[in-house]
């Protein structure tokens, strides 16, 4: 959804890069470029006007003028700034202190509320919760079946007295769902309300009627973020009619250009607390400004990134694989390597992944382009081999590679270099556990894969043509050896590389190391 914006503002902070001094004319150039990414991403006149004039103030205070390195701290105040139209700190849910507790979601028809409340269902469980979806949405056609499906997808409770379609009492429903949540011991009520195509008296009315009978501790503003301005006017009369705590942004993973979440948080003076960017239920997590105004500045998602890997792969398997991986590269088999790739699946799309590194802006094209399936082929191509093959992968052969391609619906080179890929990350994943570091990254233990640095011979010195002076050249040099390096002297009993010599003394029992002594054979 940023990406525009992301585009244009890495090319704003790329021509300050360098600079020992920021002028004034700098700071403007600068600034009346981030305005116009900000207007073209669709964001909100009055946020755009406060966000530019925070950014000129603080370009031009003493944190710029007197920094080693101007741009980068233009590019601080930027990020900043983003965090704080986006919301400041990271809004939690507030729960009751006498369960349960109660969650309104309320919005326009076509927003996602109903799949949002399975979402949000299916964290509040991953938290720890038991929570209840209720079904107000008595009016659209198949609102209540729709809300029942996506609770059963989710593996939460769900309550639903009336069939819906026009008929039964949203208020009442709201009601009892209160009591029958206290009766089967739910914590959590999330209670879906009805949308319509645009702002009305009815629906306002049948919100704050619902917001009453229930008194929820959180109302969500449920708010598509693909139209773009018109959901900040819709958050504003819903906030002035009914009122409420919080924002959830849905669709965010869409191609519209972003100026909703930019906007609404500023203009309405209520914070994002969710985030959903994706059509599955697991797609959904708190919204964290700081993390959002990294996204966009291409400075990556580490923490996200982490979190997610964290929920996934299990720390006694990971300690399992490191040991493994300690003892030689023969340990780790291709059951293995499928195992660590089905972990890194159940994480999430490839390519969203690695958005959420830094600096994968500059290759967004690459990334978009992954195909996805690339990780199935490869699962299929392990599974047709036989546990003799995958236990060791050195006895597949020309025959077996046909046999195996056959099997998994792929070209023999397909096989073959799957097969060398493995060894490749086998080696490479074993130098790592060993504490080798990553071949070829300065800093990062290097490795065979990094080129050394050829060291010029020096040419030595040339011998006489004269045999009279030849002879007197060679006697004036075996009379520096005998004095040793620099007219010194050896101490006695030491030999030319200064290690002490005799008998019993250190050194004699010297010994090359044995990472040395296979290059010796």
């Amino acid at each position: 959804m940023f990406d525009t914006l992301s585009d244009r503002l890495a090319n704003t902070f790329k021509g300050l890069r360098g600079k020992g001094r920021l002028s004034e004319a700098d700071i403007d150039s600068a600034a009346r470029e981030i305005r116009i990414a900000l207007l073209e991403a669709d964001v909100a006149l009055p946020v755009v006007r406060s966000f530019i004039a925070n950014v000129k103030e603080r370009a031009r205070g003493e944190e710029v003028s007197k920094a080693l390195n101007p741009g980068q701290q233009v590019l601080k105040i930027v990020n900043d700034e983003l965090v704080t139209i986006l919301g400041g700190e990271t809004r939690r849910l507030r729960f009751a202190k006498t369960a349960p507790t109660v969650i309104m979601l309320a919005g326009l028809q076509g927003a996602g509320k109903t799949t949002l409340a399975g979402k949000l269902g299916l964290w509040l469980k991953g938290q720890g919760h038991t929570p209840l979806l209720v079904a107000c949405d008595l009016q659209r056609p198949n609102a209540v079946n729709q809300l029942s499906v996506v609770a059963d997808r989710a593996g939460v409770a769900f309550y639903g007295p009336q069939p819906g379609n026009g008929v039964g009492d949203p208020v009442q429903v709201a009601k009892d769902s209160v009591e029958y949540a206290r009766t089967k011991q739910f914590d959590i009520v999330i209670v879906d309300t009805a949308g319509r195509l645009g702002i009305d008296q009815e629906l306002m009315q049948q919100a704050a009627d619902i917001r009453d009978a229930v008194s929820p501790d959180e109302i969500l503003f449920v708010v598509d973020a693909m139209i773009g301005q018109d959901a900040v006017n819709t958050a504003e009369a819903f906030r002035d009619g009914v009122g409420f705590d919080g924002v959830v942004l849905s669709k965010l993973d869409g191609d519209a250009r972003g100026g909703a979440a930019l906007s609404i948080a500023h203009v309405t003076g209520k914070q994002i607390m969710f985030a959903s960017n994706g059509e599955k239920l697991d797609e959904f997590d708190a919204f964290h400004p700081d993390r959002m105004a990294g996204r966009i500045l291409d400075m990556g998602d580490m923490l996200t990134l982490i979190e997610q890997a964290e929920k996934t792969f299990s720390q006694a398997e990971a300690e399992k694989m490191a040991a493994k991986l300690a003892k030689g590269p023969k340990e780790f088999t291709l059951d293995d390597f499928l195992a660590q790739m089905e972990q890194v699946r159940k994480m999430g799309s490839i390519s969203k992944l690695l958005g959420m590194l830094p600096g994968m802006g500059q290759i967004k094209d690459q990334i978009n382009n992954i195909d996805e399936r690339d990780v199935d082929r490869t699962a299929a191509i392990i599974k047709s081999m036989t546990p003799a093959e995958r236990q060791d992968p050195t006895i597949i052969n020309g025959s077996r590679r046909a046999r195996i391609a056959k099997g998994s619906g792929t070209e023999v080179s397909a096989v073959k270099s799957l097969v060398e890929r493995f060894f490749d990350a086998r080696k490479m994943m074993s130098r790592m556990a060993q504490g080798g570091g990553m071949p070829g990254i300065p800093g990062m233990g290097g490795g065979p894969g990094r080129q050394k640095k050829q060291v010029k011979q020096a040419k030595g010195k040339r011998k006489s043509g004269n045999p009279m002076k030849r002879k007197e050249e060679e006697a004036a040099a075996a009379a520096r050896r005998e004095q040793g390096p620099q007219g010194i002297e050896p101490a006695p009993g030491a030999n030319p590389f200064g290690l002490p010599a005799g008998g019993g003394q250190p050194g004699q029992d010297f010994d090359l190391p044995d990472e040395f002594k296979k290059f010796m054979k």
